[in-house]
């Protein structure tokens, strides 16, 4: 088994992110979910879009694409039915994956097609000017929104689980033990994966929410998050600014790419 830096491109290195962001933390644990399955590195692909956190694939060492925003899935999606025998990861931030691209991750999640998709929630547009995302928590401040947000942010989880996805996991880099675990098992499942990983962002969402510096930030995760066995034990009024972290939800349907080579098979066979 490789060890996990093995993955990175170090003449890429340093990364641009800002000090005290967690998303090299997340990085780090697709590496170590890579590294413990022992996917071959010809064999896997990191599919990522526009933001922070999609800068990430430019750091890793396999054939990677950093595509249009909010377009990661689709594009991902393309390479997984061109080739089906290929390790597929996306990486996706809240905006990029739940504002423009939310159409895309629904489907993509409909259509049970193999990707594991790890989406960086800092519930914020971090790189393109601290905007609120549609992650971004009523009445948290942003640029779009200097006097508190007024849209409730919907979540990704259960979104994706009404939406048909096999494999949900919620982890955070507070628990960066845990959250390669949880990325590996989605590399695992034969049909749409998704990780949510909250991280970090002290600069674009915590200065302006006052929330401290990064282990400030990283506290009131390790406070708010909880194993989805006690939180399932909480009463409502417990569970007020407290949220489920582990596996989430697995189900069994049928893998889009497979599928639909069925009907490929079917069409050269004259069949109807």
């Amino acid at each position: 088994m490789k060890d996990y830096e093995e993955y990175f491109r170090t003449n890429r290195l340093p990364h641009i992110w800002c000090p005290g962001c967690g998303n090299g933390i997340v990085m780090k644990s697709i590496a170590k979910a890579i590294a413990k399955l022992d996917l071959d590195q010809d064999k896997t692909v990191i599919v990522s879009g526009i933001g922070c956190s999609s800068r990430a694939s430019g750091y890793m060492d396999f054939d990677t694409l950093h595509t249009a925003h909010g377009r990661a899935i689709p594009f991902a999606t393309g390479v997984k039915l061109a080739n089906p025998e290929l390790n597929v990861i996306v990486i996706t931030g809240d905006g990029d994956c739940t504002a423009i691209g939310g159409n895309h991750f629904i489907h993509g999640a409909r259509r049970n097609i193999d990707l594991t998709v790890v989406l960086f929630n800092n519930n914020i547009y971090g790189m393109t000017g601290g905007q609120a995302s549609p992650l971004t928590p009523t009445s948290k401040k942003a640029t779009t929104a200097p006097y508190g947000v007024v849209d409730r942010p919907f979540d990704p989880c259960q979104l994706a689980q009404a939406a048909g996805a096999t494999y949900i996991a919620r982890g955070t880099a507070f628990h960066a033990a845990q959250l390669p675990d949880l990325i590996a098992k989605g590399i695992q499942n034969k049909g749409f994966s998704l990780i949510e990983a909250i991280t970090p962002c002290p600069i674009s969402y915590g200065r302006r929410n006052k929330l401290g510096d990064s282990p400030a930030m990283l506290k009131l995760m390790s406070e708010s998050a909880v194993p989805l066995t006690a939180y399932g034990k909480l009463a409502p009024e417990q569970q007020e600014g407290k949220f489920p972290i582990g596996v989430l939800h697995e189900s069994h349907f049928g893998e889009y790419s497979k599928e639909y080579s069925h009907v490929i098979e079917r069409a050269e066979g004259g069949q109807k």
